[in-house]
């Protein structure tokens, strides 16, 4: 299987892959939108794929395997999760540069600790009120509706607008900005295969920002994450302005993407499934379960690591410094692991899902993940009685390693 064969999509700026086991590309337009099928084709064939591409990069599919890298951190190192065509700095170890999801042991149980606190249940509860306020917000943007006629964009219109300004209110930041925080996400998440130089110019441009941020908080303290994390403490040391700032951008970028590609995941679904939107408003108490099933079928979230040492896996020689990517969302899809992998049931009752990671890393935002994920759909369902996709093959998925369509016209009837 090819890119180019059946898939009728762009392939990647270092061309079009030739073949998904041997030189796979997660930024290839073909891969996120036939990932599911793609991953059932490498299940029957590796079930561990290779790539020259990145230097180097491995992609198993199973469950069995991306749990055993995920707990592996002798012989897998969380420096860089996103791939890319150039690597970090190794003596950044253990720390990394967006800490605590750059950290290893023993440096990372710290880092990690700093942000539980914030976001433990009971400090996410309240903020349901404000996530339902701007739901409703944006479809009131919408505007008039002319049921049969009318189309909106539920991406571009409606979930890439709900993590950001939640996130955003959540840091301090000031609400107008929102737009720049999807622009810094394309550039850091989608645009992975440019050259190491123009990235570089990206992240110029996010420390720039964030600093401006950080230095107004240090002269304005107030209630916030952001101030938070300026008066946090390891051991009796304040965090450096580095640790600061690393923490801050990995909350605005992995909390925004990973959540509105869910919400929009959703919505593509329901839109094509009108009896599940039926039984979400004759079972509202379905939604406890609906919600797990949504986040398995669809999980959003591919991390990565870089291979410590060279290292036999399972027959794979892996060499120093080569990636592995650990997609969560093909490992939910695993037959051996789950029962009917395949399907979206929205009463499943067992559904124990690796949505928001294994080991170590796994996603401690995952409170309000769910709690902005339920309130969208809960929202959408309540005001359109009937939508359905406006036209399958206008829905653009993303690039590189959050999947989630980017462009989701949805008609309302």
């Amino acid at each position: 299987m090819t890119s180019e064969v059946g898939y009728g999509s762009t392939p990647s700026s270092d061309g079009p892959v030739s073949d998904w086991q041997t030189d796979f590309d997660h930024a290839d337009s073909a891969y996120n939108r036939n990932a599911p099928e793609i991953w059932d084709e490498l299940r029957s064939q590796c079930p561990v794929a290779h790539s020259e591409r990145y230097g180097g990069a491995w992609l198993p599919v199973t469950h069995e395997h991306v749990r055993e890298i995920a707990y592996d951190t002798d012989n897998f190192t969380s420096l860089q999760v996103v791939v890319t065509k150039s690597r970090i700095d190794p003596s950044l170890a253990p720390v990394g540069t967006a800490p605590p999801i750059s950290s290893d042991p023993p440096f990372h149980k710290h880092a990690r600790k700093l942000l539980l606190a914030p976001f433990r249940p009971d400090q996410i509860a309240p903020w349901e009120d404000e996530v339902r306020a701007i739901c409703r917000q944006r479809i009131g943007d919408f505007g008039d509706i002319e049921p049969g006629e009318t189309v909106i964009d539920a991406a571009t219109q409606y979930a890439q607008h709900i993590p950001p300004a939640v996130i955003s209110r959540m840091l301090g930041f000031p609400p107008e900005d929102d737009e720049k925080f999807r622009g810094f996400i394309h550039a850091v998440l989608e645009q992975v295969n440019l050259d190491p130089e123009v990235r570089r110019e990206t992240f110029v441009d996010l420390d720039a920002y964030l600093d401006e941020q950080i230095e107004d908080h240090r002269a304005h303290p107030r209630d916030d994450l952001t101030s938070y994390l300026l008066n946090a403490q390891i051991g009796d040391q304040q965090l450096s302005h580095e640790h600061v700032r690393g923490s801050i951008a990995l909350l605005l970028i992995a909390g925004i993407d990973t959540t509105w590609s869910a919400i929009g995941s959703s919505l593509w679904h329901l839109a094509q499934n009108p009896a599940d939107v039926d039984r979400l408003r004759a079972e509202p108490e379905l939604m406890t379960f609906a919600l797990e099933e949504f986040l398995r079928a669809y999980a959003p979230v591919t991390m990565a690591r870089l291979v410590r040492d060279d290292y036999d896996f399972h027959g794979r020689s892996m060499k120093a410094g080569e990636w592995v990517l650990l997609p969560f969302p093909a490992a939910n899809r695993d037959p051996e692991f789950i029962d009917n992998a395949d399907k979206f049931t929205i009463d499943r009752k067992e559904n124990r899902h690796s949505a928001f990671g294994l080991g170590i890393h796994r996603c401690l935002g995952s409170n309000l993940a769910r709690l902005e994920l339920r309130v969208a759909i809960e929202e959408f369902v309540a005001r359109f009685d009937s939508f359905e996709l406006a036209d399958p093959d206008a829905v653009r998925w993303s690039l590189g390693q959050i999947r989630g369509p980017r462009e989701l016209p949805i008609r309302i009837n």
